[in-house]
């Protein structure tokens, strides 16, 4: 593993029964950067964050995360390692019954000695970290959509984790409410000395606050670069998603026989 680099996926191959999602696919996670991985939906972007979890075990090739190969810990070392990574999952995920405070409280109870008094100072700094000191005592479903994320954040992050990971952090918020995970998605990376990878589809905030960018499609990495080499990147691919074409390799229409059949002497669908 390159010594800078906290994350490594080498040679990955990963399938579920016949159903290949990830083929040899291989990217460095540098320690302190904030990386995008992007493409379309069910691309294998989700699978990989699994991967580099432990929920899954490749089929083929490694992932090393601080240089421990993931899939050949034991539940005891699994648990460990997980115990310094932080997951921001798609639509917060918070627990219904438990106010703001013990959402972000939840992890300090269960994995640390801490005393209550310290435990509620700190609780208290990771929500004013996310501008939601005064939500403390709110239950979720008093909460936005924005606030929610914002939350989940503060839980995420309750135990400074070294790894963060962000599975679609942006899906279904405003723009101002965007806008603000963004950043604060970078300030608590900087301020942590964290590392974080974040998966997403959003192409113009995630541009916007990554250091480096890995684009893939049908289970491969086909084009990586810094947000600047992307914008400029004459990859088809690349071209169309940032765009936001309707066509190109990515094809608007479904595979289908010729129109024209289908009109005039097709008898069935």
């Amino acid at each position: 593993m390159p010594p800078d680099a906290l994350v490594e996926v080498d040679d990955v191959t990963f399938a579920y029964d016949s159903r290949t999602i990830l083929k040899g696919i291989s990217l460095t996670i540098p320690k302190g950067k904030v990386v995008a991985i992007m493409g379309g939906s069910g691309c294998g972007k989700t699978t990989l964050l699994r991967l580099i979890g432990g929920q899954v075990k490749p089929s083929k090739g490694e992932v090393r995360v601080a240089g421990q190969a993931v899939h050949t810990l034991d539940a005891e070392q699994l648990y460990a390692l997980r115990r310094k990574m932080g997951m921001l999952f798609q639509f917060g995920a918070l627990f219904t019954d438990m106010s703001v405070f013990d959402n972000v409280a939840f992890q300090m109870r269960e994995h640390t000695d801490l005393p209550e008094s310290m435990i509620r100072d700190l609780v208290l700094m990771k929500l004013h970290a996310v501008g939601l000191r005064g939500a403390a005592r709110l239950m979720p479903s008093e909460l936005s959509g924005g606030m929610a994320r914002r939350v989940a954040l503060a839980r995420a992050v309750a135990l400074d984790p070294m790894l963060m990971m962000y599975d679609e952090p942006f899906a279904g918020l405003d723009p101002i409410s965007l806008g603000v995970i963004g950043q604060l998605i970078r300030q608590l990376n900087d301020a942590l000395g964290a590392t974080s990878i974040v998966v997403t589809h959003d192409v113009l905030e995630s541009l916007a606050i990554v250091d480096y960018v890995y684009f893939v499609s049908e289970g491969a990495i086909i084009a990586h670069g810094t947000p600047e080499q992307m914008r400029a990147s004459e990859h088809p691919f690349v071209r169309q998603f940032i765009g936001g074409k309707p066509d190109g390799p990515v094809p608007f229409h479904y595979p289908a026989r010729d129109y024209a059949h289908d009109l005039l002497g097709g008898s069935d669908v």
